[in-house]
């Protein structure tokens, strides 16, 4: 462990330094005071970022404490992500110098000249490192601000071969990922409790990720939750958050208490929580089935608790199938390989990776380059799955360019 803290301390500080030399290089022109100033303020921030980063482990996740610890986590992430950006002019300047250095020394003399020329180069791109760390950090305070609970609606028509005509026109919500735990207010999730009954669906669909670790960050939220209405009733899954994995627990026995007591709290909001089981709706006398599994990753070592198997028996009658499943890696790994008759499965879990850009014919995110199917609707034959984007957060207490999302599905028949 030392070693690590060691190995952790000298990067930061390296960043730190570097990044130093740009702030040095553009403050050498102001008077004594305007440096002291801005030099003094630079490395007040550093130190203040270290401290809160060696102290966070052992600050307080309720009370007043709650969002110092969270959104001070993600104002020293965009600080040292700005940093880094900041970083790569420089590391140009360098380069350039370096070439520079290694070509004179067969050329001339060896020696690197000081001149002006040499000195402007390394002004304009001191101005770049600034630039290119001060915009990012700015949209990171706006996706905080704004970006976290610009809650939007996404409709789609949802096309299932041989859907029953007394299931078409069917209004199904999806929301997902809430993450409980990073929200310091009611006020958001009431918001959105608002704007999914305003869709008066048929059902809701909570695809996992309730809580961020444990059940109790879900205690004040239970009233509010509650009043989602679905007179076909609210289904949920679990997520790999919701099992406690990532938290030292004092023993097996609690962290069992903790899910149970998670599960015990969907049933208190009205939920009906899917543990690799199935529910078969009727309608008129035509049938659709409802699955959900525990979770169920196939990337990044997320465990395996789900058993489709399991959800799908008793099911091989019914004509169309929906699974609800958090991990969308679940998808191609099984689902289509093995169960070619479920129609369309929902997921969540990537979050879209709270970054990226999403424009008209164009959407772009690092979660891409981790799951295929990161965000929206995909399909491989008669098979499709939808990846809600989540409607909380995690880590960084915000959203640039992939909002949190309502999803609205209207079934129809292919």
């Amino acid at each position: 462990m030392f070693i690590r803290i060691l190995i952790f301390l000298a990067i930061v500080l390296t960043i730190d330094l570097y990044f130093y030399q740009a702030v040095k290089t553009l403050a050498h022109n102001l008077t004594s005071d305007k440096k002291l100033l801005v030099l003094g303020l630079y490395l007040t921030v550093s130190i203040c970022s270290l401290i809160f980063l060696f102290s966070f482990r052992s600050m307080s996740e309720v009370g007043a404490w709650k969002p110092f610890k969270l959104y001070g986590m993600s104002i020293v992430g965009a600080i040292a992500i700005c940093k880094i950006l900041g970083m790569l002019p420089l590391l140009v300047d360098d380069t350039i110098r370096l070439i520079s250095w290694v070509g004179s020394y067969f050329t001339h003399s060896g020696e690197v000249g000081a001149g002006g020329r040499g000195i402007s180069r390394g002004e304009f791109l001191s101005k770049m490192a600034i630039v290119a760390a001060v915009v990012p950090m700015g949209t990171f305070v706006y996706g905080m601000i704004k970006g976290a609970f610009n809650y939007q609606v996404r409709t789609t028509k949802l096309k299932m071969v041989g859907l029953p005509k007394s299931f078409e026109g069917l209004k199904i919500v999806q929301i997902s990922d809430l993450h409980l735990g990073s929200f310091v207010s009611l006020d958001p999730i009431k918001k959105a409790v608002e704007m999914i009954n305003e869709q008066q669906p048929d059902m809701v669909f909570f695809t996992g990720d309730l809580v961020n670790n444990r059940s109790d960050e879900a205690e004040e939220f239970i009233d509010v939750l509650k009043e989602i209405k679905a007179p076909m009733g609210v289904y949920s899954v679990l997520g790999n958050h919701d099992y406690g994995d990532y938290v030292q627990w004092s023993s097996p026995e609690s962290k069992q208490e903790n899910l149970k007591r998670l599960i015990d709290i969907h049933g208190e909001m009205g939920w009906k929580i899917l543990m690799n089981e199935n529910v078969i709706l009727e309608r008129e006398g035509e049938t659709l089935a409802v699955l959900g599994i525990e979770n169920w990753g196939a990337r990044m070592r997320f465990p395996k608790y789900g058993d489709l198997q399991k959800a799908y028996r008793g099911t091989e009658h019914v004509k169309n199938k929906l699974l609800l499943s958090h991990d969308p890696s679940h998808w191609k790994a099984q689902v289509t390989k093995d169960y070619k008759d479920i129609d369309c499965t929902f997921a969540g879990h990537t979050h879209g990776m709270q970054f990226g850009i999403e424009i008209p014919g164009f959407k772009w995110s690092p979660a891409q380059y981790v799951y295929d199917e990161w965000a929206g609707l995909y399909k491989e034959y008669e098979q499709q799955i939808y990846v809600n984007r989540g409607l909380g957060f995690l880590g960084y207490m915000g959203r640039v360019g992939i909002s949190p999302e309502i999803s609205v599905f209207k079934l129809e028949a292919a």
